[in-house]
């Protein structure tokens, strides 16, 4: 009881400190000039809005990070130095766009710094025959950690295309690998210590996004932007490669896809697609769900909610199948899946018609 205190006040200073700073985030936006102004048919708000509001999702994170952990310092110095890598980055961005390749530098940097500091994939539970235990992986910890770090990174950035859309996938994917942390500390006791302090991390991680929440859901007053979209990627990631995938377990892979299950499903339907079309990986298209659930008729506010719903499908199949209940775990993961493929189903058969 004395630790569901520490993650409930966790999460309180969290969000509170990042609702306060907010609006001084939004004014010192507009005084540096980070400002989206929408310039292509691919953004949905008519008006100028003032980004860089990840800047108080970073500040919150970091108050609430350094009072609550009891990290070893070389894991705190890995996140906070990482994490700085990251934040400057978008901040930079968010005022000035950065070329793709500079970014993706400074991505690797930072992931190469939370592996040196002890955040490793280090091994693969054996599929083909569980009882053969694990499978370590040697040389290639680090370019596999390497590109789990900037995949995840980049999965949220790219999602962050409607009012609230990305704090609330990103806070309901927090609470998920909260969930999966604490189940798997109870079911292997060599874990818990360990896993208690990656509940620690992903709620605070929870409670800046839903602080916030009420600037950035629809109407948004502020957009995270890269600051904030790249740093809770990147924090997501360091908590999935700490949490789950340090269980031994064969589906140990397979929760973390499932609680990051709408980012990761809409970027890899995103490169897939542009990949078909002859168009590089890189270029932005209308063609991500939330755009997809616009399409067939729905707008910002229903859009997001739709797709909080599948988030939360998706973030209870991971927590049903940890605690080893495949029935309900497939229940909710088949809902989740036909909610994914209808409108994506209705907007093709609806393009075909058009032509």
């Amino acid at each position: 009881m004395e630790f569901t205190y520490k993650l409930m006040l966790a999460m309180a200073v969290s969000a509170g400190v990042t609702f306060a700073a907010t609006p001084l985030v939004r004014k010192l936006a507009f005084k540096v000039g980070a400002i989206d102004v929408p310039k292509d048919e691919r953004r949905v708000h008519t008006q100028p809005i003032p980004r860089l509001g990840g800047l108080a999702i970073f500040f919150g994170f970091l108050v609430s990070y350094l009072l609550f952990t009891n990290m070893e310092m070389i894991k705190m110095v890995g996140i906070l130095g990482g994490g700085l890598v990251i934040v400057g980055t978008g901040v930079v961005d968010d005022i000035h766009p950065l070329r793709a390749r500079t970014k993706l530098l400074l991505q690797i940097v930072s992931a190469v710094i939370l592996y040196f500091c002890g955040f490793r994939i280090d091994f693969f539970t054996n599929f083909i025959n569980p009882e053969l235990g694990i499978v370590s992986i040697g040389f290639l910890s680090l370019p596999v950690t390497v590109f789990w770090i900037i995949g995840i990174t980049n999965t949220v950035n790219l999602i962050d295309g409607l009012d609230g859309l990305a704090a609330g996938i990103s806070s309901i994917s927090a609470v998920t690998l909260t969930y999966v942390a604490l189940i798997i500390g109870q079911q292997d006791g060599s874990l818990m210590v360990h896993m208690n302090e990656v509940a620690i991390l992903t709620i605070i991680v929870a409670g800046a996004c839903l602080g916030f929440l009420p600037y950035n859901f629809n109407p948004a007053k502020i957009f995270m932007g890269d600051a904030g979209s790249l740093f809770l990627g990147f924090i997501l990631a360091t908590a999935s490669v700490e949490g789950a995938l340090k269980w031994p377990t064969v589906i140990a892979f397979a929760i973390p896809i499932l609680a990051l299950g709408i980012p990761i499903f809409d970027t890899t339907f995103a490169i897939i697609r542009r990949a078909l079309s002859g168009r590089p990986i890189s270029e932005a298209d209308k063609g991500h769900l939330h755009h997809r659930l616009m399409d067939v008729g729905m707008d910002q506010k229903r859009a997001v909610l739709t797709l909080y719903l599948i988030a939360a499908l998706l973030g209870a199949g991971a927590v049903f199948l940890t605690g080893s209940d495949f029935v309900n775990g497939a229940i909710v993961l088949t809902l989740a899946s036909l909610m994914i493929m209808i409108p994506i189903r209705r907007t093709v058969m609806s393009n075909k018609t058009n032509k």
